[in-house]
């Protein structure tokens, strides 16, 4: 091991290259052999008589169910074009066609799908992954897989498709494996499972409980113990759109996982990646029942950043949606806790934090809030604005701190004068007491200094230090 590689693993504030890590390939862990035949093509479905398509299309379902391994770009060239034309035809048949979905073709589609698409992922070739800053790792394949991925759509899609039929072969087991390929690193492979779970959720009413379930796990176990988990964004768009669809009242079971799991949801380190989603899904709740939003703010502020300024800004704008929804009597509730805190972050010495905090005045609503429960907010967020705009480093920030203590002044005169003239008189009584401490410690440092010089020189060496101090010890006595 060389010395700097040395230095790096012991140093975790090394310096290390910033710059980006290109894009790899990877494929799927299975593939035909060298040994398998080679595929031959087969007669275009539109050149035979309609008798014979559907016999014809399950063949080319069983040829489309051949995998090759993408990692070595020039073997069996000719066997993936074969294949790849095969997709393509096998697409445009079921888009322009009626009545070809028949029930003995099933089996074979989902067949098809299954070999095509379920796979153990590969791990990551790099254990320091970071999403914000490294280009993912590309799926080989993808040139057939996108073209299996666009069959199986159309194929849900298609005015033909009977889910009585087609709940024969999406099961339970076929959901599972569908929420496992959501830890994909390729984004184009996530962003078209995203669209077939939605498809299949919509389709298949007795799976819906399973799938909510099945995403309530991955979130848990991403939370609670790995932290890595690719596809939660795309997961969470799903939810909001199914959040979008509960009845009213909402039941027990999706209160659960709105507090249980989407609120610990905001504590790991890459919230950044997919915080837009998780503020839809939890705005969407609290529009559909108000007096969910004392739990979550009450929630959200539990879980609040101490160290990360990144995610209180996150933070700080998840509140702002909550707070444009909020109704009247739920800001009652929670206007006390809730700007304790805004109060802190205005008072953030990270500019960002304050800035984004200070931003909430620019919102008219939340202004008709303040101010019809301003002798509340006001003497809370007084102390923080005044202090920030004789001593913040920040000009704009002071800029920022001075339009609101103005507002505040319109909002309420009497009472901005009274808060003004407390803060005054309080922070006079802490210079006072800080002068009063001062001098008492400069006093007693006088008198040490004195007692010390009284002494007489034999005397002090003569006794230990114990005896001088202690006049009840046998030297003191004698």
């Amino acid at each position: 091991m060389s010395a700097g590689a040395f230095v790096d693993k012991i140093d975790p504030f090394a310096k290390r290259s910033l710059k980006k890590r290109q894009k790899r390939s990877q494929g799927s862990s299975r593939y035909r052999t060298a040994g398998d035949q080679e595929l031959t093509a087969l007669p275009l479905l539109k050149d035979v008589a309609a008798g014979e398509q559907q016999e014809l299309l399950i063949k080319k379902l069983h040829q489309c169910s051949v995998v090759f391994d993408f990692l070595d770009p020039v073997a069996e060239l000719k066997s993936k074009e074969v294949k790849r034309a095969c997709l393509n035809e096998l697409l445009d048949f079921i888009t322009a066609n009626r009545g070809v979905l028949t029930e003995p073709v099933y089996p074979h589609v989902i067949q098809m799908v299954n070999s095509n698409l379920f796979r153990t992922l590969p791990p990551s070739d790099n254990p320091e992954f970071d999403p914000e800053e490294d280009d993912p790792t590309l799926e080989a394949s993808w040139p057939h897989l996108q073209i299996v991925y666009e069959f199986f759509l159309r194929f849900l899609e298609s005015p033909d498709f009977q889910p009585n039929l087609g709940k024969k072969y999406i099961d339970q087991k076929f959901v599972l494996h569908l929420l496992e390929l959501f830890d994909s690193e390729d984004p184009r492979e996530r962003d078209f499972l995203k669209t077939v779970l939605h498809r299949i959720y919509g389709k298949f009413l007795g799976l819906r409980a399973y799938t909510r379930k099945h995403i309530n796990n991955i979130f848990l176990r991403f939370v609670y113990e790995t932290e890595r988990f690719n596809g939660v964004g795309e997961l969470l768009e799903i939810l909001g759109s199914i959040i979008n669809g509960f009845a009213m009242p909402i039941k027990q079971e999706h209160k659960q996982f709105l507090v249980k799991i989407l609120l610990p949801l905001h504590t790991p380190k890459t919230l950044a990646l997919y915080h837009a989603q998780l503020a839809y899904c939890v705005v969407q709740f609290l529009e559909k029942d108000a007096t969910l939003t004392e739990p979550v703010l009450r929630g959200l502020l539990k879980y609040w950043p101490k160290t990360c300024s990144q995610k209180e800004v996150m933070y700080l704008g998840e509140i702002e949606e909550i707070l444009d929804v909020i109704e009247p009597n739920q800001f009652v509730k929670v206007q006390e806790t809730l700007f304790k805190q805004i109060s802190k972050c205005v008072s953030s010495p990270h500019f960002q934090v304050a800035e984004r905090a200070l931003y909430f005045w620019n919102n008219e609503y939340i202004m008709s809030l303040i101010e019809e429960n301003s002798n509340i907010v006001l003497p809370i967020m007084f102390p923080s604005l005044y202090r920030i705009s004789k001593e913040h480093w920040n000009q704009t920030i002071v800029a920022l701190v001075y339009n609101v203590l103005k507002t505040f002044m319109e909002m309420n005169s009497r009472l901005f004068d009274e808060l003004t003239s407390n803060y005054k008189a309080e922070r006079q009584k802490e210079r006072k007491k800080d002068k009063d401490r001062e001098d008492l410690w400069k006093k007693l440092d006088s008198l040490e200094i004195a007692s010390v010089t009284r002494l007489p020189d034999n005397s002090t060496k003569a006794r230990p230090a114990a005896a001088v101090n202690n006049p009840h010890s046998k030297a003191g006595k004698s």
